[in-house]
């Protein structure tokens, strides 16, 4: 195989934890016979349908989710109007990559900004429109932030001990860092229950047993 067919790939995959999709590799003039061969020679190692590890790249924590989001086409499609990346991670996804909580990953769960079909086995595609302050980056990988993922899980129906769980851990690593902003996800939340927001977030820290700091309300 051609050295430069390797350097190619390699400055694609090193922007991607390692890792580069078929399509990448088409638009870098690498066609699918070739990456079989790569993968045949071991210079690349599938990890997922459609997405392949460059060989000598370490496999990463959360390398199954991000080989997903890559064969969404997250790295390639465009951004919304309110500019925001179109493939994100949420609920139970986006708890395990910001490491909160002890949730099983069981399947795969993104965000997109219109209707999106896919066959990529366990993943679940969640129609929203989400704004910059809703979003982050963590290690390359778009995701709902702390607040939002909290806010999510309960959304989906998480058990209350569970959120909790993610909340303690998020506050003792000082990831929870807009309690403010958390209410105000949670309110419309708490709304359907004859609740609001301020109220439901203070059930959430005495459960978790902690108390973030900027937290002051009553």
């Amino acid at each position: 195989m051609a050295d430069s067919t390797l350097v190619r790939l390699g400055s694609i995959a090193e922007r991607r934890w390692g890792l580069v999709t078929t399509a990448q590799a088409e638009e870098a003039g690498v066609s699918r016979k070739q990456l079989s061969r790569m993968a045949s020679a071991g210079a690349i190692e599938r990890v997922a349908q459609g997405v392949y590890r460059m060989a000598g790249a370490p496999p990463q924590d959360h390398e199954a989710i991000y080989a997903t989001w890559l064969a969404l086409g997250g790295a390639t499609a465009p951004r919304t109007s309110a500019g925001v990346a179109s493939v994100v991670a949420a609920g139970i996804t986006a708890a395990n990559v910001h490491e909160i909580g002890d949730y099983f990953l069981d399947g795969f769960d993104f965000i997109v900004p219109a209707r999106k079909g896919t066959r990529l086995p366990g993943v679940r595609l969640r129609i929203r429109q989400l704004t910059r302050d809703e979003v982050v980056p963590v290690d390359g990988l778009p995701t709902l932030t702390v607040e939002r993922t909290i806010a999510d899980l309960i959304e989906l129906g998480t058990d209350l001990s569970l959120v909790a769980g993610a909340v303690c851990d998020a506050v003792r690593a000082d990831k929870l860092v807009a309690p403010d902003r958390l209410t105000s996800y949670l309110g419309p939340i708490a709304a359907r229950h004859g609740n609001d927001g301020n109220s439901l977030a203070n059930d959430l820290f005495a459960l978790a047993g902690v108390s973030p700091q900027g937290w002051g309300h009553d």
